[in-house]
């Protein structure tokens, strides 16, 4: 090879030609490409890829569903309302204050309060709420790259001097809006001095300048901050409205999700849309595509115990049956179940017991059938032991964080609040005290001391509780019914609540003799009642009964009884003088509800103190 032979011919291999030109670029000239070589298999065709691939990156319902308009904002009717209005009458503010928990919705009203102050089309150019149609600054507010929107983060600001250098643009005028609009969120971040920066441009702003706040922490912001803006406080969505929303999204998504799972999801949000979406998110994909999502998988995704199952141990634990009710909570705690919900089950049934008794089972945001279970316990429960439930479960649920063994402590839990169900409230105690009997019941060898009384004073008190049917077993293992009364009174003692809640509302007592009872069904009436109340009867009294229904001329049940005489007694209210008097000098005044106030008995009122000191 000559010395002048170019430098690349070195690398040429032998016998096969120079490739001249790359096959997978095209002729710059229009050419068709060569025809593969004869010798050359031809390659195997390469695999399409797949075509998730090329798709777009998927996005999560909490953004996908993100408000567009003020009319998608939902449980905020309050809000769009006031700033509707102001908007109509040219009354804007300089400055809002957005709080509330998280996941309500304050950055996405921020959002939506600066497109509504830049809002621009052809026809409108003034500020407005009617958000359905695109303005000319909308897209690049929401994508957060317009100039004269500027979105901080109050966390990554906290110091005085970025606070300064933020405030020395406010001076200048918007480049293409209508205002300048700073949205910060988390605002209770910002350090003190960075709020004395703050305050005099808030106090004297320009008038192409708006500031919009959010915060979770409305406690942390200080006074002089707030009271320069107009506050809105965003509320929790409740759960029916929640779930509402979310099954509109399973529908516009092609998802199907059993109505009690959206229930479970929405009450797991706890006020929160967000949450919920991010839950409903986790839902969708626990099935194949098409198929419905049970609630039970929800309920096994949100590690929820099983609400018919606490609700029975619920009311095992108000009629103090303590093998029964660790039974069922090892059953639970075998499911999975997580201890500490376990006993915040608990305390939410405690409370819609609570309120049940004091506004009825309507009140409840539950199935109707679990809310009639827990409005039988606050029937029957007192508020007093309802009270000192919801102090010891709340005591549980610190204990049960802390102990290294947690079922232990719920079972440690349960064992003493069916101790406490079997113990006297403290008026009960006060009387018993009164009148010279042993509290509890105790007998007077119940064991007022020694080991007895070493060994806990609950035991003392059941061992007493349960010595007095030994001294007389026939009188009280066949109690005598001689009456109706004698009947509920029995249902009362023997703690059956949801026979007691039947049987006042749906029997008409039509006859009662000792061992049959002919009674008229309400309307709703179960169809077992007759054999529910022969059976506990049969047990109780160790006597057959009859118990059969008849057509008609019952009597009031003891609902319809206990309305009858609040309506009574109402219309004797408003029918007396001095009512009347009152009512026609306060015009629109109206009476609200009758409470019937407890009239303490003669003995103990007329009682001088001075008579029992000298008994002493």
């Amino acid at each position: 090879m000559s010395d002048t032979a170019p430098p690349w011919d070195d690398d040429e291999p032998i016998g096969e030609p120079a490739e001249e030109r790359d096959t997978l670029t095209a002729d710059i000239f229009g050419e068709p490409e060569p025809a593969p070589a004869a010798d050359k298999p031809a390659s195997p065709p390469t695999a399409p890829s797949p075509p998730a691939a090329d798709a777009p990156a998927y996005t999560v319902l909490a953004r996908k569903y993100r408000p567009r308009t003020f009319e998608d904002l939902i449980g905020q009717e309050a809000m769009v309302r006031t700033l509707t209005n102001a908007f109509a009458s040219g009354r804007i503010a300089h400055a809002f204050m957005l709080t509330g928990v998280r996941g309500v919705g304050k950055t996405t009203t921020a959002r939506l309060l600066a497109r509504a102050l830049n809002y621009e089309t052809e026809t409108v150019h003034q500020p407005s709420m009617d958000l359905s149609v695109e303005g000319r600054h909308c897209a690049a507010i929401v994508d957060g790259r317009h100039m004269d929107v500027l979105e901080l983060d109050a966390a990554s600001r906290t110091k005085v001097d970025e606070m300064r250098e933020l405030l020395d643009g406010v001076r200048y005028s918007p480049t293409e809006a209508r205002y300048k609009v700073y949205v910060i969120d988390e605002v209770h971040m910002l350090s003190t001095a960075a709020f004395n920066a703050l305050l005099k441009t808030l106090e004297e702003p320009p008038p192409h300048a708006k500031f919009i706040f959010a915060t979770t922490e409305i406690r942390k912001v200080p006074v002089t901050i707030l009271s320069r803006c107009q506050r809105f406080d965003l509320r929790r969505v409740e759960p029916p409205v929640l779930a509402e929303h979310l099954s509109r999204i399973c529908e516009r998504e092609g998802a199907r999700v059993e109505a009690e799972g959206l229930t479970l999801i929405s009450r797991a949000a706890e006020g929160s849309v967000r949450d919920g979406l991010s839950l409903l998110d986790q839902a969708i994909v626990q099935s194949d595509p098409g198929q419905v999502v049970p609630a039970k998988v929800v309920q096994d995704m949100l590690g929820l115990a099983d609400r018919s199952q606490t609700i029975g141990l619920f009311e095992q634990a108000m009629r103090g049956e303590a093998g029964p009710a660790i039974e069922t909570f090892r059953t639970l705690w075998g499911f999975g179940a997580d201890p500490a919900q376990v006993i915040l089950d608990l305390l939410e049934h405690n409370h819609a017991a609570s309120v049940s008794k004091a506004l009825g089972p309507n009140a409840l945001a539950l199935p109707k059938e679990q809310a009639q279970r827990i409005a039988a316990v606050g029937a029957l429960a007192s508020a007093g032991t309802l009270a000192r439930f919801w102090q010891m479960l709340l005591k549980a649920h610190d204990e049960v964080r802390r102990a290294p063994d947690p079922s232990a402590a719920v079972e440690m839990a349960l064992i003493r609040l069916c101790y406490a169900a079997d113990l006297p409230g403290p008026e009960e105690a006060l009387k018993a005290l009164r009148d010279g009997d042993p509290a509890g019941g105790a007998g007077p060898g119940s064991g007022g001391g020694g080991s007895a009384a070493a060994g806990g004073g609950g035991g003392a008190v059941a061992q007493a509780r349960f010595a007095q049917p030994a001294v007389q077993p026939a009188a009280q293992s066949e109690p005598t019914l001689a009456s109706f009364e004698d009947v509920l009174a029995m249902i009362d003692r023997k703690r059956e609540i949801g026979l007691k809640l039947d049987v006042d509302r749906y029997l008409r007592l039509v006859s009662f003799r000792p061992g049959a009872i002919v009674f008229e069904p309400a309307p709703g009436a179960p169809s077992n009642l007759s054999g529910r109340l022969v059976s506990k009867l049969k047990e109780w009294t160790g006597q057959p009964w009859l118990v059969a229904t008849d057509g008609g001329g019952g009597a009031e049940t003891a609902w319809e009884k206990q309305k009858r005489e609040q309506r009574e007694a109402r219309a004797e209210i408003e029918a007396d003088p001095f009512v009347r008097s009152v009512l026609e000098a306060f015009p629109g005044a109206e009476i609200l509800g009758v409470k019937q106030l407890a009239v303490p008995q003669g003995e103990a009122a007329s009682e001088p103190p001075v008579e029992a000191d000298d008994e002493d």
